[in-house]
């Protein structure tokens, strides 16, 4: 089966390239042996037939005799050899196929990992790499590895495939040609050696290749590659997309269901044509994230940019009245989750996230099952806020409980009953946890105030006895009462603090737009936005403009940190030449060179790049979603008003 050609100019997808893209065709089947590679050779060999310049970049040979006569006729590149912890390993050398520029090149297993060293973590940045600089591709890949479909597929088999392509890669591509056999042709190829060895075959056959496996595998590729052929359709304006108007909502989390969610909401938002929203809410917990869950956090915000989804941030205490906020204003019509995988509180009844948001609106809201085994979270795992020590909270922790007991003093000798000395501690208790950060130290001026309280003022005074029975009562009464005036304050001095963290991102972002239109020169934007982003992350950020045929040269904001300037070597700059020839970002925190210690992006206009901004990313925290967000709008407005610019001085330039 295969599909009409379509425009590949969407690989860097916001704006144009400034060389005609090349044409990406790929060679799509349900299992390995069904004849992808062969197929893919046979068809190089007629292309060369019809006159164009053909190279065979890399192919997996997988010591099949057949697929290697296939190569006999054909320029095959040489491999690069990458030394991994003293193995050889052959990978594509992207950079002589750029060099040789051969009207087609053929690049086996697209969702192939490369090894470390590689310029490019995945092959199908490689592919897209030649894509860009107007090379076609002929490629391979078989439906386990496409990234909305992994679950599904490892819900059949029982195998998880780690090596994965977004699907946008797959849906962009010119032309898709479904390589079909019979499941149980495939099983006679197995069997009889042609696919594996004989020991691996027999290994595959009593695991991945059972014809039960084989044949759902089937169907899934059939109707993937029909999917991607009604795409086309839609795209070319040949069909109505089924439900315009349609806006699907996730919510990000660090739990490892999330992965699942994003992947069914991808697919739905596939057949439905539909706008696809990742929404992450920001509250104090998530800031509390480390190791395992931030790690999680972190892949599947990557994972839902790799589908598609736009991302947006949005701060608050309560996720459900955040949720439904933005979905009433963004006009979201379908919102997907995954099922709560720890047991409700019996005790406060506490209603889950989904049953809230039934409530707060009238959305189709649908909930994903997954098969982790319920579980109540052990108390050791509990959260508790992150609080560092400090003599200036303890000071203050202490002078509120002296100043407390001061006041319980002078009430108690004026004639004053106990409830009002209660009172009082219990607003010392609110004045510490206001006047210090995090709730350890509220926590404990509420033990130490009951504490004291029962020390100064209960008989006999001066010890930790009291002989009236109901003190117990009373002390427990107190406890309560301190332990949850001192939550709220610290909520609500949380709520504050992030108010204001908004209010000063919103306010930036304005100023921002403001003073670019202010602009006069193109160094002048770019100037101003490297001052933006300095105040944004708080650390040195370099910017250079790009100009046709010449050299990168960066500057520094602040402008008193020239020795910055000093930590770009011959690699640095290798990878903002590559940033400004490809429109894309690289370095830090990106899987195109991914060593660098620094985050290089495209100053994008309509027309191409219009300047270049780094940030270092080592020795400094790492962007969270809403900042990364809020960069990238920066970064495009400055691009806008550099083109506004540029634009400007050609017209002056024309007139007579």
């Amino acid at each position: 089966m295969e599909n009409t050609p379509q425009t590949m100019s969407d690989f860097c997808p916001d704006k144009k390239s400034p060389l005609p893209t090349g044409k990406l065709k790929i060679f799509f089947g349900y299992a390995a042996g069904v004849g992808k590679t062969y197929a893919m050779l046979q068809a190089a060999h007629q292309a060369q037939k019809e006159g164009l310049d053909v190279v065979v970049g890399y192919v997996e040979q997988h010591a099949r005799p057949d697929t290697l006569a296939l190569l006999n006729g054909l320029e095959i590149l040489p491999c690069r050899e990458m030394d991994y912890r003293g193995i050889k390993l052959k990978e594509f050398d992207l950079d002589r196929a750029l060099q040789r520029r051969p009207q087609l090149i053929l690049v086996d297993e697209l969702a192939h990992n490369n090894a470390q060293g590689c310029r490019h973590t995945k092959r199908y940045q490689d592919v897209e790499e030649l894509l860009q600089a107007g090379i076609n591709v002929y490629t391979t890949v078989n439906v386990q590895h496409l990234e909305s479909l992994n679950d599904l597929v490892s819900s059949i088999t029982g195998i998880a495939v780690h090596e994965r392509i977004p699907d946008r890669v797959f849906d962009r591509a010119n032309q898709v040609e479904l390589v079909d056999i019979e499941p149980d042709e495939l099983v006679k190829r197995l069997q009889t050696g042609k696919v594996y060895r004989e020991r691996q075959a027999k290994q595959a056959l009593q695991n991945f290749f059972t014809s039960e496996n084989l044949a759902a595998l089937r169907e899934i590729a059939m109707r993937r590659t029909a999917d991607q052929l009604n795409r086309t359709a839609v795209q070319e304006g040949k069909e109505k997309s089924a439900k315009a108007g349609e806006h699907i909502l996730i919510c990000l989390s660090s739990s490892p269901s999330n992965a699942k969610v994003i992947r069914t909401a991808a697919r739905m938002a596939e057949a439905f044509h539909s706008g696809f929203t990742a929404l992450f809410v920001q509250t104090p917990e998530t800031n509390e994230l480390s190791g395992d869950n931030l790690k999680r956090l972190r892949s599947n915000l990557h994972l839902a940019e790799q589908l598609g989804a736009q991302i947006s941030t949005v701060y608050g205490t309560d996720p459900a009245v955040q949720i439904a906020e933005y979905a009433r204003v963004s006009g979201v019509t379908k919102i997907v989750m995954g099922r709560m995988n720890h047991k409700q509180n019996p005790v406060t009844g506490k209603k889950s996230l989904a049953d809230r948001l039934i409530e707060l609106t009238d959305l189709d809201i649908y909930i994903i099952p997954d098969h982790q085994p319920l579980y109540k979270k052990p108390l050791g795992k509990l959260h508790i806020p992150k609080s560092r020590f400090t003599w200036k909270d303890a000071c203050i922790t202490l002078a509120a409980l002296v100043l407390s007991s001061m006041a319980g003093f002078a009430f108690y000798h004026a004639g004053f009953s106990e409830s009002n000395i209660i009172t009082v501690y219990i607003l010392g208790v609110l004045i510490t946890a206001v006047s210090t950060n995090g709730h350890f130290y509220g926590a404990m001026g509420s033990l130490l105030s009951v504490a004291a309280f029962n020390f100064l003022f209960t008989e006999p005074r001066f010890t930790f006895r009291a002989n009236d029975p109901n003190y117990p009562v009373t002390f427990l009464i107190m406890l309560s009462s301190s332990i949850i005036a001192s939550s709220l304050a610290s909520r609500v001095k949380a709520q504050a603090r992030m108010a204001a963290q908004k209010s000063y991102y919103t306010e930036l972002l304005l100023e921002s737009s403001q003073k670019l239109q202010k602009g006069r020169t193109e160094w002048d934007c770019l100037r101003l936005t490297a001052e933006q982003l300095n105040r944004l992350f708080d650390r040195p950020i370099l910017y250079a403009l790009s100009q046709p045929e010449r050299d990168l040269a960066f500057r520094v904001e602040p402008s008193d940190a020239q020795d910055v300037l000093a930590e770009l070597g011959t690699e640095e700059m290798g990878v903002a030449k590559w940033v400004q020839k490809n429109n894309k970002y690289a370095g830090a925190t990106t899987s195109t060179l991914p060593d660098s210690k620094w985050l290089f992006l495209s100053v994008r206009g309509t027309q191409g790049v219009m300047g270049i901004v780094a940030v270092p990313v080592a020795g400094y925290s790492i962007p969270d979603a809403f900042e990364k967000n809020l960069m990238i709008a920066i970064l495009n407005e400055c691009g806008l008003s550099q083109e506004r610019i540029r634009l400007q001085e050609e017209r002056s330039k024309a007139a007579p």
